[in-house]
């Protein structure tokens, strides 16, 4: 028997699943959600899928419930005897919990990589983690998507002259060397000590700023704090321009009015995450053709590489 695709959501991820599904051209499987009164909350699948390819679009941002819905739809798969279950987490949340960077502390991301392949998910699919390392942590196959496939060619949409790449901090300087060199541009990179998280107490900068169009890149956006202090100790060095591409826009607390009220051009971020509030300076480019394109190559067992601009 010929093993057939079916494409399913959770709840936070509706509207890119959609779009993922429009892309790849099937529709969404249907799964019916159920609250207790409690809030406790229960998955079920309303179609068969025995010895189906079953892909669960989910990104496991905040709150826990997310996560734990993906966890229900997957044991849920197993024990509907689907033959692959894939998990694709457009937004793999906890990835910032990847090491002991202090005592008695957990690693969430493998935490959250060890539940994944309990309940069951027999590959996992993912854009653009915080830590590549993660992908270590994993037992299962791990297709680690780029949203620089999305950004470069946006970035050579604007026809920037003087363009620079710039890192917001150093852990972000590999990230944006890879950016740099794809588009033969100088590279800038930010240094920031922070007074607790969140907070950032001095921020510098290594490179030549001045009469620059500088564009930031980094993995995702929480506070927006760092972004801003960079963006307006930029603007204060002499830069022309200044605007951030971030793949996840996490977006948490005064983000958005940080944003708005902050030095950048424009913020770029994907769909990994809906946003929660419309902005003028923020723009979102979609990953849906992407993932729809890579689900296909790894259900045809085909290459994935040509995916990859960097």
């Amino acid at each position: 028997m010929e093993t057939q695709v079916r494409l399913f959501s959770g709840i936070a991820s509706e509207n890119l699943a959609k779009k993922i599904s429009e892309s790849y051209g099937l529709a969404l499987g249907k799964v019916e959600h159920f609250r207790f009164s409690d809030g406790e909350l229960q998955a079920s699948y309303e179609e068969s899928i025995r010895g189906q390819s079953v892909y669960i679009i989910q990104s496991t941002m905040p709150p826990a419930d997310n996560l734990m819905e993906l966890l229900l739809l997957i044991d849920a798969a197993k024990r509907a005897s689907a033959r692959h279950i894939v998990a694709v987490i457009p937004y793999f949340g906890y990835a910032r919990q990847d090491r002991k960077d202090k005592p008695r502390v957990a690693i969430g991301a493998k935490l959250v990589a060890d539940m994944l392949a309990v309940a069951g998910a027999t590959r996992v699919m993912t854009m653009d983690l915080h830590a590549d390392q993660i992908q270590g942590f994993f037992n299962v196959p791990v297709d680690h998507l780029y949203a620089s496939t999305i950004f470069l060619p946006y970035i050579k949409s604007l026809n920037l002259e003087n363009l620079t790449i710039a890192a917001p901090d150093m852990g972000g300087s590999k990230r944006a060397n890879s950016y740099a060199k794809h588009l033969k541009s100088e590279i800038v990179i930010c240094y920031k000590q922070r007074a607790k998280a969140n907070v950032i107490e001095h921020m510098t900068a290594i490179g030549d700023i001045e009469g620059r169009n500088i564009v930031l890149v980094d993995d995702l956006v929480d506070t927006g704090g760092t972004l801003c202090k960079a963006a307006e100790m930029m603007m204060e060095r002499g830069a022309k321009s200044v605007r951030a591409l971030c793949t996840h826009p996490v977006l948490s607390g005064k983000a958005y009015e940080n944003i708005n009220n902050s030095c950048l051009t424009e913020l770029v971020v994907t769909d990994t995450i809906p946003l929660t509030q419309q902005s003028s300076k923020i723009k979102v480019l979609s990953v849906a053709s992407l993932f729809a394109k890579v689900i296909n190559s790894v259900q045809n067992y085909e290459s994935i590489s040509n995916n990859f601009l960097i």
